[in-house]
C-alpha cells in the first residue's frame, strides 16, 4: 500500500477509522515558516464531522497535536509529525455486518488484495483518513501564501442542482459550502429529502487556484494537470475529473476552445481559460480550474442485496452514522490535495531555478 504523497514535500499518513488515532509526518517542509496549531486546526474544522444536519453525527473534534518539527513557532526543516486522536468511534453497528460486503465500499477489493480487512468503519479505506490530508494541506497553504497563491474549493453541484452565481464569500456561510445561496437552499432540500428516504446524493466540487505563476509542472510524465488529476481522484468517492473546459471541450471547435493570447497590465494572458490554467502540462499564469464528480455516499440505510465473504446472497442494511452527501466535507480535502500538488511543483521549480 502506498501511504506517501509527494516527492519533495512528502506526506506519509497512518491510522484507521476506528483505531486509537490517525496521523501524519511531513518531510521536506521549508525551515523558518511560521506555523502554529491554530493554522492546522482552522483547516481541520472545515472538514470535521458533526457540524450540521447534513453531516454524520459522529462527534470528532479533530484536535490536532503537533509532535515535532516546530520550534518557537517556526518550522525547523525537520520532519513535522502530527496526531489526531479518534474520540467518538462506535464499532457496534459494523460488527453486525462484518461478514457482508457493503455495496459501493472497498470491503471486497481490500479482502481480495490483502486477505484481511478492517471492517470497523472501513479501516484505512475510510474517509476518516482525509483529515490527515487536510492537516498536511494546511502547511502547504502556508508556504503557498508566501507566494500569494490561494486555493479555494466549493460545491458546484448537488443532486443535479447547480450553483449559477459564484460568490466566494458565501462558501462558509452555508452548510453546503455553495457559493450561490439560492442554489444552496435547493440543494439542502434535496439532501434532506434523500436522507428521509434513507438514501444519499452526489455532486460536483470545483477547485480554483489563484496567482499560480507560469512554469510549474514537469513534462512529460509529471505534467501539472496529470498530478492534479491523480491527487483529486485519490479523494474517497471521487469518480471523475475535468480541468478547464473539461468534457465540454469535446463539443467545441478548435476556434472555440483555443484560448487567445492578449496583453493585460503588461502581461501576456489568455482571453478565455478553457485550458484551466495549464498548457502542455505547465501552468500558464491563469487561474487553475478543476472539477471532480463525487458519488453518492455508499453507506445508506436502505436494504440492499449483497454477498457475504463466503459468496452467499444476503440482505444488508447499513446502520450507524453517515453523511447523506459527501460533497461539502470533501471540498476542504480537495483544497488540501490541490495545495499539496502545487507546493511540490513550486519547490521542484525552485530547485531548478537555483
Amino acid at each position: 500500500m502506498s501511504n506517501t504523497f509527494g516527492d519533495i514535500f512528502r506526506v506519509t499518513t497512518f491510522g484507521e477509522s476506528h483505531g486509537k488515532a490517525i496521523g501524519l509526518i511531513i518531510d521536506g517542509c521549508l525551515p523558518n515558516l511560521e506555523l502554529s496549531k491554530k493554522d492546522i486546526q482552522k483547516e481541520l474544522d472545515k472538514r470535521k464531522p458533526g457540524q450540521s444536519k447534513i453531516s454524520t453525527p459522529r462527534k470528532e473534534q479533530d484536535k490536532v497535536e503537533i509532535l515535532s518539527g516546530i520550534f518557537n513557532g517556526k518550522t525547523t526543516g525537520m520532519p513535522i509529525a502530527m496526531i489526531i486522536h479518534n474520540q467518538d468511534a462506535n464499532s457496534s453497528e459494523y460488527k453486525k455486518i462484518k461478514n457482508s460486503f457493503r455495496p459501493g465500499h472497498a470491503d471486497s477489493t481490500y479482502t481480495k488484495k490483502y486477505g484481511i480487512f478492517d471492517y470497523l468503519g472501513g479501516g484505512r479505506s475510510s474517509a476518516r483518513e482525509t483529515a490527515n490530508w487536510v492537516a498536511a494541506g494546511a502547511v502547504a497553504k502556508k508556504i503557498l501564501a508566501k507566494k500569494k497563491i490561494k486555493v479555494v474549493a466549493y460545491t458546484k453541484e448537488i443532486a443535479g442542482i447547480k450553483a449559477e452565481k459564484i460568490d466566494l464569500s458565501e462558501i462558509e456561510r452555508n452548510d453546503l459550502r455553495c457559493p450561490d445561496k439560492n442554489a444552496a437552499k435547493k440543494m439542502l432540500n434535496a439532501v434532506l429529502k434523500a436522507k428521509k428516504e434513507k438514501d444519499s446524493v452526489g455532486g460536483i466540487i470545483e477547485v480554483l487556484a489563484f496567482n499560480v505563476p507560469p512554469g510549474l509542472g514537469d513534462p512529460v510524465f509529471n505534467k501539472l494537470d496529470a498530478e492534479i488529476a491523480k491527487a483529486l481522484i485519490t479523494i474517497n468517492a471521487a469518480k471523475g475529473i475535468e480541468i478547464g473546459a473539461g468534457f465540454k471541450a469535446a463539443e467545441m471547435k478548435g476556434s472555440q476552445c483555443n484560448d487567445i493570447f492578449v496583453k493585460k497590465e503588461n502581461k501576456i494572458v489568455t482571453k478565455t481559460n478553457n485550458c484551466g490554467g495549464i498548457l502542455g502540462g505547465i501552468s500558464n499564469g491563469m487561474p487553475i480550474i478543476a472539477r471532480i464528480a463525487i458519488k453518492p455516499t455508499p453507506s445508506i440505510a436502505k436494504k440492499q442485496q449483497t454477498l457475504d465473504i463466503q459468496g452467499r446472497k444476503s440482505i444488508i442494511q447499513i446502520e450507524g452514522r453517515h453523511d447523506p452527501v459527501l460533497v461539502p466535507r470533501a471540498a476542504p480535502v480537495a483544497e488540501a490535495m490541490m495545495a499539496l500538488v502545487l507546493v511540490n511543483a513550486y519547490l521542484r521549480q525552485r530547485i531548478i531555478a537555483e
